[in-house]
């Protein structure tokens, strides 16, 4: 089955889809993103994936291309025309065309909005997190405004490529102080013989919508929960570590820069918040 893009009011072939090339986002990477999880044909979070890209674009002055409930329509449509029932719609937002000039265009500037969805297997994500993964860590080299969820992502993708080239899943960034902010695309976690512990979510790091379930999640459990710093070698020495992401929910870590996280597998913790997180999660 071909694949359908919506773009900039229009749903047409994946293969056919495109922007302008004086788009911002394409010249300045101007622009900002969502990934929202599909499950058993359901948008996961929804009302929280479009209020963060709602923040986004105001953070960067962009006006949201249309209003929530009709990008929630076009969302579904999406959906529906790609026949995705377990996967990932991805929406893009950007502050349109105009001649190429690093100051914003005229205010009447349309903004552009692609969207497009496409299966993703689970079974597969399912076997991975029984086994964990491998990350490696880096100097954080971004920009400081993190918090904003934009397409500029260039520090993300070299830094997972190097984990890649170390047959890591993922990379940790780690700031100048030595502790841990986030993943190239999730957000980092370990599991301490007293809590579960995530850094705070300033502006060194995302917000994550499954962060945000998580947090929840355990309050609801009864779960023992600290939101600070942790550093490099408190993550070496914790008793579990995993990340979050829609497109991974929680994946247990169980080696960090080569060295073994507790015994070296998925640790019961990360099971459990694995396994029961969409009984937390908002479906519509």
């Amino acid at each position: 089955m071909s694949r359908v893009a919506y773009v900039n009011g229009r749903y047409v072939s994946h293969r056919h889809a495109m922007v302008h090339v004086e788009d911002r986002g394409y010249q300045f990477s101007d622009g900002v993103y969502e990934v929202c999880e599909i499950r058993d044909g359901h948008l996961i979070d929804e009302r929280r994936h479009l209020a963060r890209l709602k923040r986004s674009l105001g953070e960067l002055r962009i006006r949201m291309p249309m209003e929530p409930t009709a990008l929630g329509i076009v969302l579904r449509e999406t959906v529906r025309r790609n026949r995705v029932r377990n996967g990932l719609v991805y929406i893009q937002a950007t502050r349109g065309v105009a001649r190429r000039d690093h100051a914003f265009p005229p205010a009447d500037t349309p903004p552009c909005l692609v969207v497009t969805a496409r299966n993703l297997d689970f079974a597969a994500n399912d076997r991975q997190a029984a086994e964990g993964v491998a990350v490696i860590t880096l100097p954080d080299n971004r920009w400081d405004r993190v918090d904003v969820k934009t397409v500029a992502l260039l520090p993300n993708v070299l830094a997972k490529q190097a984990a890649r080239e170390q047959g890591a899943r993922e990379a940790w960034f780690v700031d100048r102080d030595g502790f841990v902010t986030e993943g190239s695309s999730t957000n980092a976690w370990i599991v301490t013989d007293r809590a579960i512990v995530t850094r705070p979510a300033e502006q060194g790091i995302l917000r994550g919508i499954t962060r945000t379930v998580l947090i929840e999640m355990a309050a609801r459990l009864g779960l023992a929960f600290e939101e600070r710093p942790f550093t490099v070698d408190e993550a070496y020495a914790a008793r579990e570590a995993f990340v979050t992401a829609a497109s991974q929910i929680v994946m247990p870590v169980i080696r960090i820069d080569g060295r073994s996280i507790g015994d070296g597998r998925p640790g019961p913790v990360t099971g459990r918040l694995r396994r029961d997180f969409h009984a937390h999660a908002e479906r519509s």
